[in-house]
């Protein structure tokens, strides 16, 4: 026979198993809170911003990155954020590839710093929180510890003006042969010791230098300001194959992904960086991205 402080005993210890069990299972399914956007040249309709917003929203989108420096309207632009509610998150340095904070020739390292800056005031007047910059590609020309000095040295000119307008630097990975661990990119990013410098992760760039995307985030950390994605075949890649697939049909392990979100306590954008279209290719985009964000 059970005694009355023997049958108290047990019902407690079932009741903190079941409690332990029920919570291991919500932090299985605990999810983070994204929001979804697309890279403003991906809308491609014709007509007004207003009505490229318009479109996105009803899709599900609910921000844009727009590139710097670009023939875009900036007032329009504006107006149509605070029309329709889709926000400008984020600016991508689009003359980083061409005029590297890299080269050799420190004229051009003065253009590429000035495409930065400017950048950093257009996100501003978007209200955009973040820059996209490549800092700098490894080439014949350019060692990796050249890429590394000279990229440092622009990027610390342009964190003043960073902290004018409250606007974070945000270095992405790329196959541009430079920070291809997550050792390295932590290493780049920690040694401006600047909370306005951080790390763009691409999910997708990085499958093919051998860590799990799940693993990169974790390392990361809060360094980690923003995350975009494709689909990437490292089959296809390795067959010497087109590598770029639609998204869900990729490498990327999504349920690691989310996972480390989570971990990492990351609830923010997470930006498609894929071949656009009309309304009919955006929303299989979203759908995709629904689907594997599991939104």
């Amino acid at each position: 026979m059970i005694s009355r402080i023997d049958r108290r005993t047990f019902l407690g210890s079932t009741l903190a198993t079941a409690a332990a069990l029920a919570a291991g299972a919500a932090a299985v399914e605990k999810k983070p809170k994204l929001k979804l956007a697309v890279k403003y040249d991906m809308i491609q309709i014709e007509g007004p911003i207003e009505k490229k917003f318009e479109l996105i929203k009803t899709l599900g989108f609910q921000g844009v990155e727009m590139n710097s420096p670009s023939n875009i309207d900036q007032d329009e632009a504006v107006r149509a954020r605070d029309k329709t509610g889709i926000v400008i998150h984020g600016v991508i340095d689009s003359v980083h590839w061409k005029q590297t904070l890299s080269d050799p020739d420190e004229k051009v390292r003065a253009k590429g710093l000035a495409a930065l800056k400017g950048a950093l005031e257009d996100a501003k007047v978007y209200g955009a929180d973040t820059v996209l910059l490549v800092p700098g590609v490894v080439n014949k020309d350019v060692t990796y510890e050249q890429c590394w000095q000279r990229s440092s040295a622009e990027v610390r000119k342009a964190i003043p003006t960073a902290e004018k307008n409250n606007v974070k630097i945000a270095i992405e990975v790329v196959w541009n042969n430079f920070l291809t661990t997550p050792e390295q990119l932590i290493e780049y990013v920690d040694q401006f010791k600047s909370p306005y410098v951080g790390a763009y992760f691409d999910c997708s760039n990085m499958i093919k230098y051998g860590v799990k995307s799940g693993d990169w985030i974790r390392k990361l950390g809060k360094r980690m300001l923003k995350f975009d994605f494709k689909g990437f075949s490292l089959t296809k890649f390795q067959n010497k194959e087109d590598p770029w697939v639609p998204i869900g049909e990729g490498d990327e392990d999504w349920p690691d992904i989310l996972k480390a979100l989570v971990q990492v306590g990351y609830n923010g954008w997470a930006t498609a960086e894929v071949r656009g279209g009309g309304r009919e290719r955006l929303q299989d985009i979203a759908e995709r991205m629904k689907r594997v964000l599991q939104q």
